[in-house]
């Protein structure tokens, strides 16, 4: 009986996942919830992106008399040192969304190269990053980021990044690791392997293509608690309160006693923001989990 031997030449490389755009698309497309989440991001970033063309005056003046009513001139009233909030409003987007992105990629990053990695050399450096994983895991979040937000020497936007970054990436990397091993032993890594491809080779081009949808979900997971962590830190003073944000509007307020004065737009504006954006990010999740989990694709009738 003859046997046919392979050759490194017969081994052909796995065709990319060709729909998987589409499929993203099409998913965004097919759920009404991600419709809405999408046309709210797009929202906010357009305004962020026209923040000094729609803002009626500048946020920082210090140019109106202190708490006033909602106007035609101040279509949320004034802050307690004469600034406008509406303008706040407006110019505080910029700062919100950057921090979401920015801190949601690198959460996302440190996620990927921690959790794949684990999953893919196994043995005994899996068992220290799944421990260095899991110890992130059992240590409350809140805690920790108010620990660490206290002790830095200042409170900018990057000590906040930071440390939204650091308290951020566990949950992300087990979910990569074990989408990771059921990856691992698959024919296709096989043959990558006998074709004798570099490690870095077939966890690149191999691996992370077919978890993109995981990986994007896990991006827009963590920008969620990018904006949520970061309005907290603010609120309770632990931000640069010179910054203009909505977590910092919420800052001002509360000190100044905004809703005892009647300036209620001045707690309830910002916070309406944090939800819609929060909100907006977790209704786009709901698209990526039904392409990483096919179990919560709803089904088509025939």
């Amino acid at each position: 009986m003859a046997v046919q031997v392979l050759t490194k030449q017969d081994i052909a490389a796995p065709e990319p996942q060709e729909n998987v755009l589409r499929n993203l698309v099409s998913a965004i497309g097919s759920n009404r919830k991600a419709v809405a989440g999408v046309v709210l991001l797009v929202f906010f970033a357009l305004v962020a992106l026209l923040a000094p063309f729609i803002s009626p005056y500048d946020p920082n003046k210090l140019e109106f008399q202190q708490m006033l009513q909602p106007s035609t001139q101040h279509l949320l009233g004034t802050t307690g040192a004469g600034q406008d909030i509406f303008s706040q409003l407006i110019w505080s987007s910029r700062e919100t969304l950057v921090l979401a992105v920015i801190a949601g990629v690198m959460t996302t990053a440190i996620s990927v190269v921690i959790g794949v990695t684990a999953a893919y050399l196994g043995g005994f450096w899996d068992h220290v990053l799944n421990l260095f994983t899991d110890v992130f895991l059992v240590i409350p979040t809140l805690p920790l980021m108010i620990v660490i937000s206290a002790y830095a020497q200042n409170h900018g936007l990057g000590v906040l990044i930071g440390v939204i970054v650091v308290t951020g990436w566990s949950y992300g990397a087990r979910q990569l690791r074990a989408q990771a091993l059921a990856l691992r032993n698959r024919d296709f890594l096989e043959a990558a392997r006998v074709r004798g491809e570099r490690v870095s080779y077939i966890v690149l081009f191999e691996v992370l293509p077919n978890m993109t949808s995981l990986i994007v979900a896990i991006f827009l997971g963590a920008a969620l608690y990018s904006v949520l962590a970061a309005a907290v830190l603010q609120y309770i003073g632990l931000g640069d309160s010179s910054d203009l944000s909505w977590g910092n509007m919420l800052y001002w307020a509360q000190h100044n006693g905004a809703l005892l004065a009647g300036s209620p737009w001045w707690v309830l504006a910002p916070g309406l923001c944090i939800a819609l954006l929060g909100g907006a990010f977790a209704l786009v999740n709901y698209a990526f989990d039904e392409i990483s989990n096919p179990a919560l694709r709803p089904v088509k009738k025939s």
